[in-house]
């Protein structure tokens, strides 16, 4: 069964906690999420049952290598999109929230298809420098 954009949003959270501190907590994803911790539990308990995490009431919670994979694939696309919105010309401002958006509404060959063009304008900053002016002439119009 594929994973819902809620749990994707709870996979990705989890992987970076684990990531950064060694752990997840119920509390610690429930403040990063903005969510009640009752509403985590019973996500962490669907991921459970869905095998991307193996989670002991009391002891906590361990990625399983199809959780680290679907994580570490989760965090790698908003980062992903954070580059692409970047390198378009968006708003610094704007990027979290836009990406937030989108990123559970696009195919995962549009995300193969944007991360060719990142790389493309990566290459060659030449073309950056060419869209922004293509764009900044879109704006004054």
């Amino acid at each position: 069964m594929a994973a819902t954009p809620s749990m994707e949003d709870y996979l990705e959270k989890i992987y970076k906690l684990i990531d950064a501190k060694g752990y997840a907590r119920v509390s610690d994803i429930a403040e990063g999420l903005e969510v009640h911790p009752s509403s985590v539990t019973k996500m962490i308990q669907k991921l459970d049952k869905d095998h991307y995490l193996i989670y002991e009431r009391y002891r906590g919670l361990v990625l399983t290598s199809k959780g680290k994979k679907m994580g570490k694939r989760l965090v790698e696309r908003h980062h992903l999109l954070e580059s692409f919105l970047h390198v378009i010309g968006v708003q610094e401002e704007n990027i979290y929230k836009d990406v937030e958006g989108i990123e559970h509404h696009l195919s995962w060959d549009s995300i193969t298809c944007i991360e060719g063009l990142v790389e493309y304008f990566n290459r060659d900053p030449e073309r950056v420098t060419e869209l922004l002016n293509i764009k900044n002439e879109l704006v004054s119009e």
